[in-house]
């Protein structure tokens, strides 16, 4: 699913956006006119974090199930006192700030990032070279600049990126897109993915369920969509049968909007709760309508400030690494090592693109998704039933996201293993269309084909994309938090170190099928394929669910 993600960065001299994402207005939004000065938008300012280097290595430590200090998280103020900005920094742009008359700010625990309320007129001073004007799109309204700006480098020195400026979120798109490309008729030869269907193939029994007051679940909301709580009940009353689960959330964070719900959202919540049965769940929700804020940093900075989240996060969010700047993916990547470093496991959708594809002047590249390309977060696959008739084994889901970053070196955790895949693989693409020595994803798959989920009251068959097999993925990781916690031991937290040492064992491979990527005379729409243990269609496999709880339940 690729939906919105957002920002512009200072760089470290006199600052302006990288002169290759200069701001445009999306063909579907329509400009209103200059922003009055009076205007109030909001600015979002990450502060330089200090020890970077030092979070890096302790998260590696941390997340080694062979090192001493495996599972020895932080507590939130932990971390906070870890990368807190120097006293420095937190003068000069106070001072800044404050020379300009900017007194309506809220920070965070860690004092790392400044949201503040002012007008066009004092953002224009404080960014110079910015203009904003009014933009228009259905019945959503945006206040952006489409001018570069700068910032002295007094200040950006001491300045990650300043959000809210100019980019435009997309528009909303559903998981339901699959259905269009792959047509019902091929849909309508399989019953359909449910609960039961899951459970069946991933060897989940009756007794699988959550048991511990100390656990929880979320999954996080974007771009306007909203889940129902007429509708979770009414798919736990068609699909719920035979397990003991839970039929309402336990907490929603943010504000849910009215009118009908989102097809996404539906299958979020549904299917993280009905895997990760009678699990305290909770709902992150960021309408994304606000004029000037995005609602992924959002959803960042809120989860910086929270003491208490739950353990396990699923998120179907990304966008392509070359919409975004530098600087704001290494900052998030910082947020995303805050995480692990409190022992939480970040699920993202690999996306349901294929590789992707990207038309330059001369040539076509494939196009890598952020955040699933972030070396800190576990990125997820989809998969198929080989036999629409039967739950059978599983091939590749042509729409599942995977490729090689640009952005991101490969980490050590799958040096070894995404070496073996480029060594042995029987096709590869062209050099020139993937970075060889990038991070590479995703890491791990589920079915993402042909799903049921109850949306405005209604069940609604076909529905497809990453965005569903993360949630089940995610469910299953926090049942495995489940009996961890029961025999004493920590949350599974950051799971890549520890998924990629397993080599394969406790899932199933899927080793057949290959997903698109560019239309054109060299690939003709085939991207990677998979095979023999890891490939960057559908990472090491789906999970057997008794075996890599086995697995996991060592110390």
């Amino acid at each position: 699913m690729n939906q919105n993600t957002i920002v512009q960065t200072p760089h470290p001299t006199f600052v302006s956006p990288n002169k290759t994402l200069n701001p445009e207005v999306p063909s579907d939004w329509t400009h209103v006119g200059r922003a009055a000065p009076h205007v109030k938008v909001e600015l979002m300012f990450a502060l330089k974090q200090q020890n970077i280097d030092h979070m890096k290595s302790l998260l590696e430590r941390i997340s080694d199930p062979d090192s001493q200090q495996y599972g020895k998280y932080l507590s939130l103020e932990e971390v906070a006192s870890l990368v807190r900005p120097s006293e420095l920094t937190q003068k000069v742009l106070g001072s800044w700030l404050q020379h300009h008359d900017v007194q309506n700010c809220q920070t965070v625990v860690s004092q790392d990032f400044l949201q503040c309320a002012v007008t066009v007129e004092v953002a224009e001073t404080l960014l110079q070279g910015s203009e904003f004007h009014y933009f228009r799109r259905d019945d959503q309204s945006l206040v952006r600049s489409l001018a570069l700006y700068s910032v002295h480098e007094d200040i950006s020195q001491h300045l990650d990126f300043v959000g809210g400026v100019h980019r435009f979120p997309p528009k909303k798109q559903e998981v339901a897109k699959s259905l269009t490309s792959r047509g019902p008729a091929e849909a309508g030869f399989h019953l359909g993915v449910t609960p039961a269907v899951l459970r069946e193939r991933y060897n989940l029994s009756a007794s699988d369920v959550g048991s511990v007051e100390n656990n929880s679940q979320a999954v996080a909301q974007f771009l306007e969509q909203f889940y129902h709580p007429a509708d979770l009940a009414e798919f736990m009353s068609l699909f719920g049968g035979g397990f003991q689960h839970l039929s309402t959330v336990d907490r929603v964070v943010g504000t849910q909007g009215g009118g009908k719900a989102g097809l996404e959202a539906s299958l979020d919540v549904e299917y993280i709760m009905s895997t990760g049965a009678n699990i305290s769940t909770w709902v992150f929700t960021n309408p994304g309508r606000h004029e000037s804020q995005e609602p992924f940093l959002q959803w960042m900075v809120l989860l910086s400030n929270m003491s208490s989240v739950p353990w396990v996060h699923t998120i179907s969010y990304g966008d392509d690494e070359d919409s975004l700047s530098t600087a704001y993916m290494m900052r998030i990547n910082n947020e995303f090592m805050k995480a692990g470093l409190r022992g939480l496991s970040m699920l993202f959708a690999s996306g349901d693109s294929g590789a992707g594809c990207r038309h330059l002047t001369k040539e076509n590249v494939f196009r890598p998704s952020f955040p699933a390309s972030s070396p800190y977060v576990t990125t997820v696959g989809g998969t198929s039933f080989k036999n629409p008739y039967k739950v059978t084994h599983e091939i590749t889901d042509y729409i599942s996201g995977g490729g090689f970053s640009n952005m991101f070196e490969m980490p050590d955790y799958q040096v070894t293993a995404v070496n073996s895949y480029l060594k042995t693989a029987q096709s590869l693409p062209p050099n020139g269309y993937f970075n060889a020595s990038g991070r590479a994803y995703p890491d791990i798959a589920a079915l993402s084909d042909n799903y049921w989920v109850v949306s405005n009251r209604v069940p609604i068959p076909w529905v497809s994309g990453t965005s569903a097999s993360t949630p089940v993925v995610g469910g299953m990781l926090a049942l495995i938090n489940d009996q961890r916690f029961r025999k004493g031991l920590s949350a599974l937290g950051f799971l890549n170190p520890r998924l990629y040492k397993l080599q394969g064992k406790a899932l199933f491979d899927v080793t057949e099928g290959c997903h698109m990527s560019c239309f054109d005379e060299l690939v003709q729409g085939q991207g990677f394929c998979a095979a023999s243990s890891w490939d960057p269609v559908t990472g090491w496999g789906t999970p057997n669910y008794p075996e890599i709880l086995k697995a996991m339940l060592d110390a």
